[in-house]
């Protein structure tokens, strides 16, 4: 909203700068870092207050998580999203429609988490919503966000960039309208099984968001896109915006997210950011250099398949407890180390997502 002001620029020279990507990502993040570091006090108080007993802690999970999470509020994503719209609203150029898709995934996804979780408080039981009804409202949301891609979108809009290969695109066709949603469903969903420890998704999810605003830069720039053999697609450079109002926002989060945690996410934060990451790589054409940044929500999220494929077929268990962070533990892993392990294999696997950029 504000880089309107660089249309006044000739009367004030300084105010060129809210035509700068690059300036107004930073005042996005540091307007998301202090909307939640400043109201997230609060925020925290109405919801231990409303919730009363808080989270439900699993029985099956690590019998420590009972002794020391009991009681600690959830639906802390609300922080998040707080930070991240307000920012995003203040300092992105609205006239992008990539801006506006995006915001809708997050609030759609958002909305289901917060049901997810409202049911689990009230319940006091960690199930929540109908697995199956829930991954359909996914499905429709991110349906009608790919739909609105193509709508919106230049030529190309249907296409899948291959990593390594120079100039090589698969034109998907109709069959992007099934591709593009399963990547944001599966995504919102990996990133909300990784949310099992404190601080242990957040910062990957900051990394991710740094790594996926990086290269929405360089795709939404013409001169960049061409340089690197990578896809251009015009306007999307506003979404290095959102991924700055992002990185604020969760590092106010962290602040009280860190162990021992103040408040958890809960599925209205991670699904919400699981989606907005989805859905940035699906309009930036990176989808499968997601899977590489993303990895480690990957990772998470298919030892949960393999857990379940293993039980149902064999009756046997691949690890000792799924998602796979819980397996380290029952290993004898602490919390800490598990979380600042996690962190470096993030960071280790956004770095290789970025080489993919010169190794085309």
């Amino acid at each position: 909203m504000l880089s309107w002001l660089a249309d006044f620029s000739h009367l004030f020279g300084p105010l060129n700068l809210f035509r700068y990507l690059t300036f107004r990502t930073i005042g996005a993040a540091g307007t998301g870092l202090f909307v939640v570091f400043f109201f997230g006090p609060s925020i925290i108080s109405s919801l231990r207050l409303k919730q009363g007993k808080g989270q439900p802690i699993r029985s099956d999970g690590p019998a420590s998580h009972l002794l020391t999470k009991k009681g600690t509020p959830t639906m802390g994503g609300l922080m998040i999203l707080a930070g991240l719209f307000v920012s995003s609203l203040l300092w992105a150029n609205l006239a992008s429609p990539y801006v506006w898709i995006v915001l809708f995934v997050t609030v759609g996804f958002a909305g289901i988490g917060f049901y997810d979780d409202y049911l689990k408080v009230t319940r006091q039981s960690h199930l929540g919503f109908s697995g199956r009804m829930r991954l359909v409202c996914e499905f429709v949301i991110a349906l009608i966000a790919c739909f609105a891609m193509t709508e919106v979108g230049a030529a190309g809009s249907t296409s899948l960039a291959v990593p390594f290969i120079n100039g090589y695109v698969a034109d998907l066709g109709w069959a992007f309208l099934l591709f593009g949603p399963f990547v944001i469903v599966a995504f919102g969903n990996s990133v909300n099984l990784t949310d099992g420890l404190d601080g242990l998704a957040i910062v990957p999810v900051m990394i991710a968001a740094a790594t996926l605003g990086l290269i929405a830069y360089l795709v939404g720039n013409l001169f960049f896109a061409h340089y690197l053999g990578i896809n251009h697609v015009p306007r999307v450079g506003e979404l290095v915006v959102v991924c700055g109002a992002l990185i604020g926002a969760g590092v106010g989060f962290l602040w009280f997210n860190a162990p021992p945690a103040q408040i958890f996410m809960g599925d209205t934060g991670s699904l919400a950011l699981g989606g907005l990451l989805g859905t940035t790589a699906v309009m930036i054409k990176h989808e499968i250099v997601l899977a590489i940044v993303g990895g480690l929500f990957v990772m998470e999220a298919l030892s949960v398949v393999v857990q379940v494929a293993s039980f149902k077929m064999t009756g046997k268990r691949v690890f000792r407890m799924a998602p796979i962070h819980h397996h380290f533990e029952q290993l004898g892993w602490s919390e800490p180390q598990i979380v600042m392990r996690f962190w470096i294999v993030s960071f280790v696997l956004a770095m290789i997502g970025l080489a993919t950029l010169k190794l085309r």
